[in-house]
């Protein structure tokens, strides 16, 4: 098949990220960070509606029913697209200026992970934030603290493998993982220094492939289980940000995009436009979401 990449709609945000399919309502959800605009489209049915977030917002996943779950600048809340409230749910024992929560998702069991960005970090400065896990009972706990800049958490087709991506680091970890239980087996996945980009946002196809988004060199790359650099995917807008695998069949991909963020800025019209992507070698997995009480 031909890899064929299309604009949905005329959203144009500043920092495009978060995308996530809601298999239910067969409706996709993304936000802009900047502005704090929470976006849901049901494809094929028109423009998507927008909604209101305290920014920045650093990510959202699924919940069950007609909300999603959001990581804000230091805390877990809950939005209901149908009244339209936002619910405080937990908060991380963290108030630091330079510190806010950004790329998240929800493990197989139903927790959701989000991971920190620790911006304008001093040479020999200690990293602040890394990961944190919010379980279904609103408990919150730290996984990891040397991750500086969280991006494009996302699992392996049986959930025993974490991916995470450090992106000032232009690296991809890997760990092992237990719903219940602390990382393990920290490893080098990948390093993406030959791109000249970090990775951003990430999903795992149902062969068990990770895509990762390369920001800075507007590609998508695909790697295999063992860390093998796969496929290359040039994209047509700046500077890309994140996917996810959507529609009825989890065939298509969706795409986020910067139109101008706090460090880049695209020339191209279509910047900060949300895309599809069709004719990729495999399907996505059935996203997971968050298990609330």
């Amino acid at each position: 098949m031909t890899v064929k990449i299309t604009r949905v709609g005329t959203t144009k945000d500043q920092l495009g990220e978060s995308p996530c399919w809601d298999a239910d309502a067969q409706a996709l959800n993304w936000i802009d960070a900047l502005s704090g605009a929470l976006w849901r489209l049901k494809p094929g049915t028109g423009e998507p509606e927008q909604h209101l977030l305290p920014a920045p917002v650093g990510s959202i996943a699924p919940c069950r029913g007609e909300a999603v779950v959001v990581a804000l600048r230091h805390a877990f809340t809950r939005y209901d697209f149908a009244t339209r409230t936002l619910e405080h749910l937990a908060r991380i024992p963290l108030d630091h200026p330079k510190v806010r929560f950004n790329d998240g998702k929800c493990d197989p069991a139903g927790n959701f992970l989000a991971g920190t960005m620790h911006v304008d970090r001093q040479a020999g400065e200690r990293v602040q934030g890394g990961l944190f896990r919010l379980r279904s009972d609103l408990r919150v706990e730290h996984l990891a603290d040397d991750i500086g800049f969280a991006n494009g958490p996302c699992f392996s087709p049986d959930g025993r493998v974490l991916y995470l991506a450090d992106s000032l680091e232009r690296t991809l970890w890997a760990y092992d993982y237990d719903p219940d239980g602390p990382l393990r087996n920290k490893r080098l996945f990948a390093k993406t220094h030959a791109f000249d980009s970090g990775p951003d946002g990430a999903t795992v196809d149902a062969q068990g492939f990770l895509w990762t988004v390369l920001t800075r060199a507007a590609r998508l790359a695909r790697y295999a289980p063992d860390g093998t650099l796969e496929r290359l995917v040039e994209l047509p807008v700046s500077h890309p940000t994140s996917i996810c695998f959507g529609g009825p069949r989890l065939e298509d991909m969706y795409l986020t995009s910067i139109s101008r963020s706090a460090r880049l800025e695209g020339d191209k019209a279509q910047d900060g436009g949300l895309f599809v992507i069709t004719g990729l070698p495999a399907a996505g997995r059935p996203p997971d979401r968050f298990a609330d009480v």
